[in-house]
C-alpha cells in the first residue's frame, strides 16, 4: 500500500471508533493512533474523542506495555504529523 492508502484507511479507522463503531483497536499501532487522534480532536469533537480513547484504552488494558509518547507515534511514521491528522479526521467527522 501507497502512504497515501495507508494514511485513508488510518483515518477510515479512527473515523469508525470515533463513530463508536469500533469498540477496541486492533494492534499497538493502532491504539496509539486512537489514543493521539483523540487528543487532536478533544476540543472540536469530545464525545469522537471520548469513543476513541475508549477503543484505545481497551486495547491497553490488555497490553500495557505497548502504550508509546506521542513522538514516538510520529517518529514510527504512524501520523505524519499532529495539525494534519486533526484536520483530515475532523473533514471524515463533520
Amino acid at each position: 500500500m501507497s502512504a497515501c492508502e495507508v494514511e485513508a484507511e488510518t483515518l477510515a479507522r479512527c473515523a469508525l471508533a470515533a463513530g463508536g463503531t469500533l469498540s477496541a483497536a486492533v494492534d499497538q499501532r493502532e491504539a496509539n493512533v486512537f489514543r493521539l487522534a483523540s487528543m487532536v480532536i478533544q476540543s472540536r469533537f469530545p464525545d469522537e474523542s471520548r469513543l476513541l480513547m475508549q477503543a484505545s484504552d481497551s486495547y491497553f488494558s490488555r497490553c500495557p506495555d505497548q502504550l508509546l509518547p506521542p513522538q514516538d507515534v510520529v517518529r514510527n511514521g504512524w501520523v505524519f504529523n499532529l495539525p494534519r491528522l486533526r484536520d483530515m479526521l475532523s473533514v471524515r467527522l463533520r
